[in-house]
């Protein structure tokens, strides 16, 4: 008799457990596929219009129109926008939120300016280099005698330093000559013969530096391919200009290929 009783207890708590499982899984499947998307779903599922490109002003409005609210982030300087359009979303077009959902906007603060640097009293070389270093490029030049400022070297820039600009702006500039009667200016010896270029040189106060010997298959020997200084730069009187002439000449040990 009692082994009987305890049969039908442990049948009956058997049963229990079955229908208290059952019913577990029923009220997980109501929430998840009946509650929850209720929820959800109550005040609306929109999609993110595409804002980027956009001012500000412009983008709230969008979102506004279809029930998201739009909230401004950070600020970043960018050179393919104009201050004050959104460059950045977040979530991103298309992208199904619900509505009243914020949509936050980064903002284009326009191209960021650098700023000038000192490059007076530099020499040109140095100069080029240092504007290069702040995304700006050497202008004009301008030569002038000087009787402070060493051959080559920057007596006046005509942007200032430390002045704010926008990135890629042409600085010009003036440069030295030295003392006038001291100085020359270097001529313009390429496709010159050899005898040629020594004959321009002492005509112009200047004289002949290294030659060095290239082979070309364009040109005679003999002929003057490339000149250092460059012409048109302003050196000191007596200064040798160092040259690269095609292969051929009389100095032909001294040879070599690029």
């Amino acid at each position: 008799m009692a082994l009987q009783l305890k049969k039908r207890l442990t049948s009956r708590t058997a049963k229990k457990a079955y229908l208290s499982l059952a019913l577990l899984l029923v009220l997980f499947f109501v929430c998840n596929d009946v509650v929850i998307p209720w929820y959800v779903n109550q005040g609306g599922i929109v999609k993110v219009p595409a804002v980027t490109g956009k001012t500000f002003q412009e983008a709230v409005r969008i979102l506004d129109s279809v029930g998201l609210e739009a909230r401004k982030g950070d600020t970043r300087p960018d050179r393919s926008h104009p201050v004050g359009y959104v460059i950045i979303q977040n979530p991103l077009p298309d992208h199904e939120v619900k509505r009243g959902r914020r949509v936050y906007l980064s903002v284009s603060g326009g191209e960021q300016d650098v700023i000038v640097p000192n490059i007076k009293g530099r020499t040109l070389r140095d100069a080029r280099f240092a504007l290069e270093r702040e995304e700006l490029k050497l202008g004009a030049i301008e030569y002038q005698p000087s009787d402070q400022f060493p051959v080559n070297t920057i007596i006046e820039q005509k942007v200032a330093a430390g002045a704010h600009v926008r990135r890629d702006l042409y600085v010009s500039i003036v440069v030295s000559q030295g003392a006038a009667s001291q100085t020359v200016p270097v001529p313009d010896l390429a496709g010159k013969t050899l005898g040629e270029a020594e004959a321009l040189l002492l005509a112009s106060g200047l004289k002949r530096g290294n030659v060095t010997y290239a082979p070309s298959n364009d040109l005679l020997p003999n002929t003057v391919i490339e000149q250092f200084p460059r012409k048109g730069e302003i050196v000191p009187k007596n200064q040798p200009i160092d040259l690269v002439v095609v292969q051929g000449g009389e100095k032909k040990k001294d040879a070599f290929e690029y």
